[in-house]
Protein backbone atom coordinates (compact mmCIF):
# COMPACT_ATOMS: atom_id res chain seq x y z
CA UNK A 1 0.00 0.00 0.00
CA UNK A 2 1.44 3.68 -0.59
CA UNK A 3 0.73 6.39 1.25
CA UNK A 4 1.32 10.07 -0.44
CA UNK A 5 1.44 11.27 3.46
CA UNK A 6 2.54 8.63 6.11
CA UNK A 7 0.95 9.09 9.39
CA UNK A 8 3.20 10.93 11.75
CA UNK A 9 4.34 9.02 15.01
CA UNK A 10 2.03 9.80 17.89
CA UNK A 11 3.07 12.53 20.43
CA UNK A 12 3.70 9.46 22.94
CA UNK A 13 5.30 6.99 20.98
CA UNK A 14 8.27 5.15 22.90
CA UNK A 15 11.42 6.16 21.71
CA UNK A 16 13.91 3.81 23.36
CA UNK A 17 16.60 1.70 23.65
CA UNK A 18 16.96 -2.01 24.74
CA UNK A 19 20.10 -4.16 26.48
CA UNK A 20 19.68 -7.08 28.62
CA UNK A 21 21.53 -7.70 32.12
CA UNK A 22 23.83 -10.21 31.60
CA UNK A 23 25.27 -8.69 28.22
CA UNK A 24 25.86 -5.20 30.23
CA UNK A 25 26.17 -4.93 33.86
CA UNK A 26 29.23 -7.27 35.37
CA UNK A 27 29.39 -7.84 38.50
CA UNK A 28 28.59 -11.10 38.16
CA UNK A 29 30.21 -12.72 41.03
CA UNK A 30 29.54 -9.74 43.40
CA UNK A 31 27.01 -7.79 45.31
CA UNK A 32 25.46 -11.01 46.39
CA UNK A 33 24.24 -12.14 43.04
CA UNK A 34 24.31 -15.74 42.30
CA UNK A 35 25.57 -17.74 38.79
CA UNK A 36 23.78 -18.01 35.95
CA UNK A 37 23.58 -20.17 32.72
CA UNK A 38 25.84 -17.27 31.37
CA UNK A 39 28.62 -17.43 33.07
CA UNK A 40 29.38 -20.34 32.22
CA UNK A 41 28.82 -20.27 28.20
CA UNK A 42 31.27 -17.85 26.38
CA UNK A 43 33.51 -18.58 23.83
CA UNK A 44 37.62 -19.19 25.30
CA UNK A 45 38.78 -16.13 23.25
CA UNK A 46 36.00 -13.80 23.91
CA UNK A 47 34.88 -11.73 26.86
CA UNK A 48 32.89 -13.14 29.42
CA UNK A 49 29.92 -11.46 30.97
CA UNK A 50 32.31 -10.64 34.68
CA UNK A 51 32.70 -6.94 33.98
CA UNK A 52 30.95 -6.68 30.38
CA UNK A 53 30.17 -3.02 30.02
CA UNK A 54 30.50 -2.24 33.98
CA UNK A 55 26.90 -0.75 34.14
CA UNK A 56 26.27 -1.65 37.60
CA UNK A 57 29.48 0.50 38.41
CA UNK A 58 28.22 3.42 36.15
CA UNK A 59 24.75 3.87 36.34
CA UNK A 60 24.30 7.26 37.06
CA UNK A 61 26.58 8.03 34.10
CA UNK A 62 24.86 5.59 32.09
CA UNK A 63 21.62 6.83 32.88
CA UNK A 64 22.47 10.17 32.25
CA UNK A 65 23.28 9.63 28.74
CA UNK A 66 20.67 8.16 28.33
CA UNK A 67 18.54 11.50 28.95
CA UNK A 68 20.71 13.59 27.03
CA UNK A 69 19.48 11.07 23.83
CA UNK A 70 16.06 11.81 25.05
CA UNK A 71 14.76 8.30 25.43
CA UNK A 72 11.65 7.61 26.25
CA UNK A 73 11.48 3.90 27.37
CA UNK A 74 14.84 2.29 28.39
CA UNK A 75 14.12 -1.70 28.15
CA UNK A 76 16.14 -3.61 30.19
CA UNK A 77 16.17 -7.38 32.32
CA UNK A 78 16.70 -7.68 35.88
CA UNK A 79 18.95 -10.85 36.46
CA UNK A 80 17.01 -13.21 38.33
CA UNK A 81 20.13 -14.75 39.80
CA UNK A 82 21.10 -10.98 41.50
CA UNK A 83 17.55 -11.00 42.93
CA UNK A 84 17.49 -14.87 44.34
CA UNK A 85 21.60 -16.10 44.11
CA UNK A 86 19.72 -19.33 44.20
CA UNK A 87 17.18 -18.87 41.89
CA UNK A 88 14.26 -19.43 44.51
CA UNK A 89 14.42 -19.06 48.56
CA UNK A 90 16.84 -16.11 50.07
CA UNK A 91 16.52 -12.83 48.32
CA UNK A 92 19.50 -10.26 47.51
CA UNK A 93 18.83 -6.96 48.95
CA UNK A 94 22.25 -5.42 47.18
CA UNK A 95 20.50 -6.90 43.70
CA UNK A 96 17.36 -5.71 44.98
CA UNK A 97 18.56 -1.97 45.94
CA UNK A 98 20.52 -1.88 42.63
CA UNK A 99 17.34 -1.70 40.45
CA UNK A 100 15.53 0.53 42.85
CA UNK A 101 18.53 2.75 41.75
CA UNK A 102 18.43 2.21 38.32
CA UNK A 103 14.19 2.75 38.01
CA UNK A 104 14.99 5.82 40.15
CA UNK A 105 17.28 7.10 38.13
CA UNK A 106 15.27 6.44 35.01
CA UNK A 107 11.99 7.49 36.28
CA UNK A 108 13.91 11.29 37.41
CA UNK A 109 15.01 11.38 34.21
CA UNK A 110 11.75 11.07 32.47
CA UNK A 111 12.42 7.97 30.90
CA UNK A 112 9.97 4.86 31.28
CA UNK A 113 11.44 1.68 32.43
CA UNK A 114 10.54 -1.19 30.38
CA UNK A 115 11.57 -4.62 32.20
CA UNK A 116 12.22 -8.07 31.17
CA UNK A 117 11.72 -10.35 33.68
CA UNK A 118 14.03 -13.19 32.44
CA UNK A 119 16.17 -12.67 29.18
CA UNK A 120 18.40 -15.96 28.50
CA UNK A 121 20.32 -15.76 32.32
CA UNK A 122 18.81 -19.21 34.24
CA UNK A 123 20.13 -18.94 37.79
CA UNK A 124 22.60 -22.09 37.98
CA UNK A 125 20.91 -23.49 40.93
CA UNK A 126 18.08 -24.10 38.72
CA UNK A 127 19.31 -25.23 36.05
CA UNK A 128 21.34 -28.01 38.13
CA UNK A 129 18.11 -29.04 38.95
CA UNK A 130 16.83 -29.37 35.99
CA UNK A 131 15.88 -26.16 34.85
CA UNK A 132 13.01 -25.98 32.39
CA UNK A 133 12.85 -29.59 32.21
CA UNK A 134 11.74 -29.53 36.04
CA UNK A 135 8.29 -28.68 37.08
CA UNK A 136 9.72 -26.47 40.07
CA UNK A 137 11.19 -23.71 37.96
CA UNK A 138 7.86 -22.72 37.32
CA UNK A 139 7.12 -22.14 40.61
CA UNK A 140 10.65 -20.66 40.75
CA UNK A 141 9.97 -17.94 38.77
CA UNK A 142 6.67 -17.43 40.03
CA UNK A 143 8.11 -16.30 43.46
CA UNK A 144 10.34 -14.09 41.62
CA UNK A 145 8.16 -12.59 39.02
CA UNK A 146 5.85 -11.51 42.17
CA UNK A 147 8.94 -10.23 44.35
CA UNK A 148 9.94 -7.96 41.38
CA UNK A 149 6.25 -7.00 41.10
CA UNK A 150 5.83 -6.27 44.59
CA UNK A 151 9.11 -4.21 44.78
CA UNK A 152 8.97 -1.93 41.46
CA UNK A 153 5.32 -2.03 40.89
CA UNK A 154 4.66 1.51 41.58
CA UNK A 155 7.15 2.79 39.43
CA UNK A 156 7.02 0.28 36.47
CA UNK A 157 4.03 0.40 33.93
CA UNK A 158 5.45 -2.00 31.38
CA UNK A 159 6.51 -5.71 31.48
CA UNK A 160 7.96 -7.99 29.70
CA UNK A 161 7.96 -11.66 30.91
CA UNK A 162 10.55 -14.08 28.81
CA UNK A 163 12.42 -12.45 25.52
CA UNK A 164 12.54 -14.78 22.55
CA UNK A 165 11.43 -18.01 24.28
CA UNK A 166 11.50 -19.37 20.46
CA UNK A 167 14.92 -18.90 20.00
CA UNK A 168 16.00 -20.63 23.36
CA UNK A 169 13.74 -23.54 21.95
CA UNK A 170 14.78 -23.69 18.26
CA UNK A 171 18.45 -22.41 18.95
CA UNK A 172 19.23 -24.27 22.56
CA UNK A 173 22.78 -24.84 21.85
CA UNK A 174 23.82 -20.83 24.09
CA UNK A 175 20.95 -21.80 26.79
CA UNK A 176 22.08 -24.94 27.75
CA UNK A 177 25.96 -25.36 28.87
CA UNK A 178 27.16 -28.61 28.67
CA UNK A 179 24.66 -31.65 27.07
CA UNK A 180 21.74 -29.86 24.76
CA UNK A 181 18.55 -31.34 25.62
CA UNK A 182 16.41 -33.47 23.10
CA UNK A 183 13.57 -32.03 20.87
CA UNK A 184 11.13 -33.78 23.28
CA UNK A 185 12.69 -31.73 26.11
CA UNK A 186 13.33 -28.55 24.56
CA UNK A 187 9.15 -29.04 23.93
CA UNK A 188 8.27 -29.56 27.28
CA UNK A 189 10.70 -26.37 28.41
CA UNK A 190 8.78 -24.75 26.08
CA UNK A 191 5.50 -26.07 27.80
CA UNK A 192 6.47 -25.00 30.90
CA UNK A 193 8.37 -21.29 30.14
CA UNK A 194 4.21 -20.59 28.50
CA UNK A 195 3.36 -21.51 31.68
CA UNK A 196 5.50 -19.33 33.78
CA UNK A 197 4.74 -16.24 31.16
CA UNK A 198 0.90 -17.15 32.14
CA UNK A 199 1.38 -16.90 35.70
CA UNK A 200 3.64 -13.91 35.66
CA UNK A 201 1.15 -12.06 33.41
CA UNK A 202 -1.91 -12.75 35.84
CA UNK A 203 0.46 -11.66 38.73
CA UNK A 204 1.13 -8.55 37.03
CA UNK A 205 -2.72 -7.80 36.47
CA UNK A 206 -3.43 -8.49 40.32
CA UNK A 207 -0.03 -6.87 41.74
CA UNK A 208 0.28 -3.78 39.38
CA UNK A 209 -3.48 -3.09 38.98
CA UNK A 210 -1.94 -0.13 36.56
CA UNK A 211 0.60 -2.21 35.12
CA UNK A 212 0.61 -3.46 30.79
CA UNK A 213 2.52 -7.05 30.35
CA UNK A 214 3.41 -8.71 27.90
CA UNK A 215 5.68 -11.56 26.12
CA UNK A 216 9.08 -10.94 23.65
CA UNK A 217 9.29 -13.29 21.12
CA UNK A 218 11.36 -13.03 18.12
CA UNK A 219 9.44 -12.90 15.38
CA UNK A 220 10.06 -12.71 11.56
CA UNK A 221 8.15 -12.97 8.63
CA UNK A 222 8.98 -15.86 6.34
CA UNK A 223 8.62 -16.01 2.72
CA UNK A 224 8.00 -18.91 0.38
CA UNK A 225 11.28 -19.52 -1.88
CA UNK A 226 9.11 -19.29 -4.91
CA UNK A 227 5.69 -19.03 -5.69
CA UNK A 228 5.51 -22.53 -6.24
CA UNK A 229 2.50 -23.87 -3.64
CA UNK A 230 5.07 -26.56 -1.96
CA UNK A 231 7.21 -23.86 -1.32
CA UNK A 232 4.12 -21.63 0.49
CA UNK A 233 3.14 -24.75 2.48
CA UNK A 234 6.73 -24.60 3.83
CA UNK A 235 6.54 -21.14 4.64
CA UNK A 236 3.15 -21.43 6.38
CA UNK A 237 4.89 -24.51 8.47
CA UNK A 238 8.15 -22.30 9.78
CA UNK A 239 6.25 -19.09 10.28
CA UNK A 240 3.55 -21.36 12.35
CA UNK A 241 6.32 -23.39 14.47
CA UNK A 242 9.13 -20.08 14.78
CA UNK A 243 6.13 -17.31 15.43
CA UNK A 244 2.63 -18.67 16.13
CA UNK A 245 3.17 -21.39 18.44
CA UNK A 246 4.66 -18.91 21.21
CA UNK A 247 2.29 -15.76 20.57
CA UNK A 248 -1.13 -17.66 19.84
CA UNK A 249 -0.74 -19.48 23.47
CA UNK A 250 0.40 -16.00 25.02
CA UNK A 251 -2.37 -13.95 23.49
CA UNK A 252 -5.15 -16.61 22.81
CA UNK A 253 -4.15 -19.62 25.42
CA UNK A 254 -4.03 -22.33 22.44
CA UNK A 255 -1.74 -23.89 20.71
CA UNK A 256 -1.79 -23.26 17.12
CA UNK A 257 -2.72 -26.24 14.88
CA UNK A 258 0.00 -26.67 12.13
CA UNK A 259 2.61 -26.41 14.95
CA UNK A 260 0.54 -28.78 17.03
CA UNK A 261 0.42 -31.09 13.86
CA UNK A 262 4.14 -30.95 14.19
CA UNK A 263 4.84 -31.69 17.22
CA UNK A 264 2.34 -34.68 17.14
CA UNK A 265 4.29 -36.14 13.62
CA UNK A 266 7.16 -35.71 15.43
CA UNK A 267 6.50 -37.19 18.81
CA UNK A 268 7.29 -33.50 20.31
CA UNK A 269 4.12 -33.20 22.38
CA UNK A 270 5.01 -32.30 25.87
CA UNK A 271 3.13 -33.72 28.93
CA UNK A 272 0.00 -31.69 30.50
CA UNK A 273 -1.50 -31.60 34.03
CA UNK A 274 -4.84 -31.02 34.82
CA UNK A 275 -5.80 -26.92 34.47
CA UNK A 276 -2.74 -26.24 32.58
CA UNK A 277 -4.64 -25.07 29.10
CA UNK A 278 -7.17 -23.20 31.34
CA UNK A 279 -4.32 -21.42 33.36
CA UNK A 280 -2.58 -20.33 29.99
CA UNK A 281 -6.14 -19.35 28.49
CA UNK A 282 -6.73 -17.07 31.61
CA UNK A 283 -3.69 -15.04 31.13
CA UNK A 284 -4.41 -12.12 28.88
CA UNK A 285 -1.61 -9.93 27.54
CA UNK A 286 -1.68 -6.16 27.17
CA UNK A 287 0.73 -6.10 24.52
CA UNK A 288 3.43 -7.53 22.36
CA UNK A 289 7.14 -6.83 22.09
CA UNK A 290 8.68 -8.21 18.94
CA UNK A 291 12.23 -8.54 18.56
CA UNK A 292 12.93 -8.11 14.39
CA UNK A 293 16.39 -8.46 12.95
CA UNK A 294 15.69 -10.37 9.43
CA UNK A 295 13.01 -12.27 7.77
CA UNK A 296 13.75 -16.31 7.02
CA UNK A 297 13.13 -17.81 3.46
CA UNK A 298 12.46 -21.58 2.72
CA UNK A 299 11.55 -23.83 0.28
CA UNK A 300 9.89 -27.45 0.20
CA UNK A 301 11.54 -29.89 1.94
CA UNK A 302 12.46 -32.96 -0.36
CA UNK A 303 12.64 -35.55 2.65
CA UNK A 304 16.05 -36.59 0.83
CA UNK A 305 17.92 -36.43 3.56
CA UNK A 306 19.58 -33.21 2.87
CA UNK A 307 16.68 -30.56 4.20
CA UNK A 308 18.76 -30.13 7.26
CA UNK A 309 21.23 -28.14 5.13
CA UNK A 310 21.94 -24.57 7.22
CA UNK A 311 21.71 -21.40 5.66
CA UNK A 312 24.32 -19.14 7.18
CA UNK A 313 24.86 -16.22 9.26
CA UNK A 314 25.88 -16.41 12.79
CA UNK A 315 23.63 -17.10 15.38
CA UNK A 316 20.97 -15.85 12.93
CA UNK A 317 21.74 -19.58 11.24
CA UNK A 318 18.91 -21.16 9.85
CA UNK A 319 18.75 -25.09 9.70
CA UNK A 320 15.74 -26.90 8.09
CA UNK A 321 14.11 -30.19 9.35
CA UNK A 322 13.25 -33.33 7.10
CA UNK A 323 9.95 -32.97 6.29
CA UNK A 324 8.96 -29.40 7.19
CA UNK A 325 11.23 -27.37 5.36
CA UNK A 326 14.45 -26.03 3.64
CA UNK A 327 16.39 -23.52 4.84
CA UNK A 328 17.66 -20.74 1.63
CA UNK A 329 19.26 -17.56 1.62
CA UNK A 330 17.08 -14.50 0.10
CA UNK A 331 19.51 -13.21 -2.88
CA UNK A 332 17.50 -10.27 -2.83
CA UNK A 333 18.55 -8.98 0.21
CA UNK A 334 22.05 -7.32 1.40
CA UNK A 335 23.81 -8.64 4.56
CA UNK A 336 26.08 -7.85 6.99
CA UNK A 337 29.68 -8.47 8.15
CA UNK A 338 28.46 -10.99 10.05
CA UNK A 339 26.57 -12.89 7.43
CA UNK A 340 22.65 -10.98 8.72
CA UNK A 341 20.38 -10.72 6.11
CA UNK A 342 19.17 -7.12 6.22
CA UNK A 343 15.09 -6.55 5.03
CA UNK A 344 13.47 -3.80 6.39
CA UNK A 345 10.47 -3.82 4.49
CA UNK A 346 10.35 -7.17 5.98
CA UNK A 347 9.41 -5.41 9.24
CA UNK A 348 6.62 -3.67 8.04
CA UNK A 349 5.24 -7.59 6.67
CA UNK A 350 5.87 -8.80 10.02
CA UNK A 351 4.35 -6.07 12.45
CA UNK A 352 1.11 -5.84 9.69
CA UNK A 353 0.98 -10.29 10.28
CA UNK A 354 1.60 -9.92 13.94
CA UNK A 355 -1.16 -7.28 14.26
CA UNK A 356 -3.93 -8.61 12.00
CA UNK A 357 -3.64 -11.88 14.00
CA UNK A 358 -3.60 -10.51 17.60
CA UNK A 359 -4.59 -7.03 17.51
CA UNK A 360 -2.65 -5.88 20.15
CA UNK A 361 -0.14 -2.95 20.52
CA UNK A 362 3.27 -3.82 19.46
CA UNK A 363 6.33 -2.31 20.99
CA UNK A 364 9.72 -3.02 18.98
CA UNK A 365 11.67 -4.05 21.57
CA UNK A 366 15.10 -5.11 19.58
CA UNK A 367 16.15 -3.99 16.13
CA UNK A 368 19.90 -3.15 15.53
CA UNK A 369 23.13 -3.61 12.60
CA UNK A 370 25.89 -5.06 14.76
CA UNK A 371 29.34 -4.23 13.69
CA UNK A 372 32.79 -3.89 14.44
CA UNK A 373 32.94 -0.40 15.39
CA UNK A 374 36.50 1.70 16.05
CA UNK A 375 36.99 4.78 17.93
CA UNK A 376 39.27 6.68 15.80
CA UNK A 377 42.45 8.48 17.65
CA UNK A 378 40.25 11.74 17.97
CA UNK A 379 37.98 9.86 20.24
CA UNK A 380 34.62 9.76 17.76
CA UNK A 381 33.06 6.55 16.23
CA UNK A 382 31.59 6.75 12.84
CA UNK A 383 29.07 4.32 12.38
CA UNK A 384 27.13 5.49 9.37
CA UNK A 385 25.79 2.28 8.48
CA UNK A 386 23.88 1.64 11.34
CA UNK A 387 22.65 5.23 11.02
CA UNK A 388 21.72 4.02 7.45
CA UNK A 389 20.20 0.40 9.01
CA UNK A 390 18.24 1.90 11.94
CA UNK A 391 16.34 4.69 8.72
CA UNK A 392 15.10 2.45 6.75
CA UNK A 393 13.81 0.26 9.55
CA UNK A 394 12.31 3.18 11.47
CA UNK A 395 10.45 3.95 8.26
CA UNK A 396 8.96 1.20 7.12
CA UNK A 397 7.55 1.35 10.80
CA UNK A 398 6.21 4.26 9.91
CA UNK A 399 4.53 3.36 7.04
CA UNK A 400 3.42 0.10 9.23
CA UNK A 401 1.92 2.48 11.63
CA UNK A 402 -0.20 4.67 8.76
CA UNK A 403 -1.24 0.53 7.67
CA UNK A 404 -3.26 0.81 10.66
CA UNK A 405 -0.95 -1.20 12.95
CA UNK A 406 -0.83 -0.24 16.93
CA UNK A 407 2.73 0.61 17.34
CA UNK A 408 3.53 2.06 20.45
CA UNK A 409 6.87 2.10 20.56
CA UNK A 410 10.51 1.21 19.55
CA UNK A 411 13.80 0.47 21.08
CA UNK A 412 16.59 -0.38 19.12
CA UNK A 413 19.32 -2.80 20.48
CA UNK A 414 21.38 -1.77 21.71
CA UNK A 415 21.82 1.84 23.88
CA UNK A 416 25.63 0.70 24.18
CA UNK A 417 27.64 -1.71 23.32
CA UNK A 418 27.48 -5.01 25.06
CA UNK A 419 28.96 -8.47 25.12
CA UNK A 420 27.57 -10.19 22.26
CA UNK A 421 26.89 -13.57 23.01
CA UNK A 422 28.68 -15.05 20.03
CA UNK A 423 31.17 -12.25 18.88
CA UNK A 424 32.23 -10.39 22.52
CA UNK A 425 33.05 -7.12 21.58
CA UNK A 426 33.93 -7.29 18.07
CA UNK A 427 30.03 -7.11 17.35
CA UNK A 428 29.34 -3.78 18.42
CA UNK A 429 25.88 -2.49 18.46
CA UNK A 430 25.47 0.70 20.83
CA UNK A 431 24.88 4.16 19.82
CA UNK A 432 27.30 4.51 22.66
CA UNK A 433 30.71 3.09 22.35
CA UNK A 434 32.47 0.91 25.59
CA UNK A 435 36.01 1.75 24.76
CA UNK A 436 36.99 -2.48 25.64
CA UNK A 437 38.52 -4.69 23.97
CA UNK A 438 37.80 -8.57 24.36
CA UNK A 439 40.55 -9.18 26.98
CA UNK A 440 41.43 -5.96 27.52
CA UNK A 441 39.14 -3.42 29.84
CA UNK A 442 41.03 -0.59 28.94
CA UNK A 443 39.26 2.66 30.45
CA UNK A 444 35.47 1.32 29.90
CA UNK A 445 34.65 5.40 28.85
CA UNK A 446 31.55 6.18 27.28
CA UNK A 447 32.14 7.36 23.64
CA UNK A 448 28.89 8.88 21.92
CA UNK A 449 29.15 7.43 18.09
CA UNK A 450 27.75 9.68 15.38
CA UNK A 451 24.13 7.77 15.52
CA UNK A 452 23.96 8.79 19.20
CA UNK A 453 23.37 12.28 17.76
CA UNK A 454 21.54 11.16 15.10
CA UNK A 455 18.84 9.26 16.87
CA UNK A 456 18.66 12.41 19.55
CA UNK A 457 17.96 14.32 16.49
CA UNK A 458 15.12 11.35 15.43
CA UNK A 459 13.55 11.47 19.50
CA UNK A 460 13.58 15.10 18.97
CA UNK A 461 11.46 15.73 15.97
CA UNK A 462 9.06 12.88 16.83
CA UNK A 463 10.63 10.37 13.89
CA UNK A 464 9.83 13.61 11.52
CA UNK A 465 13.78 14.26 10.60
CA UNK A 466 15.65 10.95 9.66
Amino acid sequence: MFHTTPKPFPNDFLWGASTSAYQVEGASASHGKGPSIQDLHHPANLSDFSIASDHYHHVEEDVALMKELGLKAYRFSISWSRIFPKGKGEINPEGVAFYHTLIDRLVASGIEPVVTLYHFDLPLALYENGGWTNRETIDAFAQYAKTLFQEYGDKVKYWLTINEQNVMINHPAAMNPGKTPTNKELYQQNHHMLLAGAIATSLCHELVPEGKIGPAPNIIAVYPKTCKPEDVVAADNWEAIRNWLYLDVAVKGVYNPIAWAYMEEKGLVPYMEAGDMDLLASAKPDFLGVNYYATATVSAAKNDGHDRAPRNGDQQTMVGEEGVYRAETNDLLETTEFGWQIDSVGLRTTLRRVYDRYHLPILITENGIGARDALEDDGTVHDAYRVDYLRRHFEQARLAFSDGVDLIGYCPWAFMDLVSTHQGYQKRYGFVYIDREEKDLKTLRRVKKDSFAWYQNVIATNGSHM
